[in-house]
């Protein structure tokens, strides 16, 4: 009964993303980094959308939601896909009783940058990765060893705002380790990631970052040891 109720949501919501009525945006098709049908929906449209559902569907539980996207994560729309994080933006109860393993799960779907940071990107914060550290601690590292490009990504991305957010050591330290793990990659998925999660260290840890900088320059991505001082030196991005 459970998976025809969410499965009628799904299909009315499919049809109010179909239905939706956004101007193309230029390159629209090769936005992104995915191969996915586009619905050519403004980010604005989606979170619209995501508020809406989740004022709708107040009393749906953890499992009926995970069961939800399901469906989004396996739809043929990038859309789809970005929905499932801004959802997950709007709805905090959800985000704190998540396992990190569905997460995990959804990610496998998941294909370039805008639809892993979706779910990565500011989404899950240092309160909600401390409610269950362990468990997220471990799924990180799984994720960051990962074949799935984009699951590293991911790995990298989800640390963005906790260490941005908290001064616990916790979250520093998870980072420079699976930096240290990816520090040889040549994609900009992945080299972007690392520059970017260094950046967001320095507010407090920046101590952690210099001494990290300092014996690593020679192994690190061009990009991210130069963005990475500029942002120690200026303070700016």
């Amino acid at each position: 009964m459970e998976k025809v109720k969410i499965r009628l949501i799904y299909e009315k919501l499919l049809q109010k993303l179909k239905e939706a009525n956004d101007k193309p945006s230029q390159h629209q098709d090769s936005y992104g980094g995915n191969k996915d049908k586009k619905l050519h929906l403004r980010i604005a449209t989606i979170r619209k959308i995501a508020q809406d559902l989740v004022a709708a569907n107040k009393n749906l539980t953890t499992s009926e939601w995970v069961e939800l996207f399901g469906f989004l994560s396996n739809g043929e729309f990038d859309e789809e896909k970005q929905l499932i994080g801004k959802i997950l933006e709007n709805h905090s109860d959800l985000r704190k009783s998540i396992s990190s393993k569905e997460v995990e799960k959804i990610l496998a779907k998941m294909e370039g940058w805008s639809q892993v940071d979706s779910v990565c990107q500011s989404v899950f914060g240092a309160k909600e990765l401390l409610l269950h550290w362990e468990e997220w601690k471990k799924t990180i590292k799984t994720l960051t060893k990962s074949p799935n490009l984009n699951k590293r990504r991911a790995g990298l991305v989800l640390l963005t705002a906790p260490v941005r957010q908290s001064t616990d050591e916790g979250f520093a330290n998870l980072g420079l380790e699976v930096i240290d793990k990816a520090k040889g990659e040549k994609d900009k998925l992945i080299t972007k990631a690392i520059s970017w999660l260094l950046r967001e260290m320095i507010k407090n840890h920046r101590a952690k970052v210099e001494e990290y900088l300092e014996n690593n320059k020679d192994s690190l991505p061009a990009i991210a040891v130069r963005e990475t001082e500029n942002k120690l030196r200026t303070g700016k991005k």
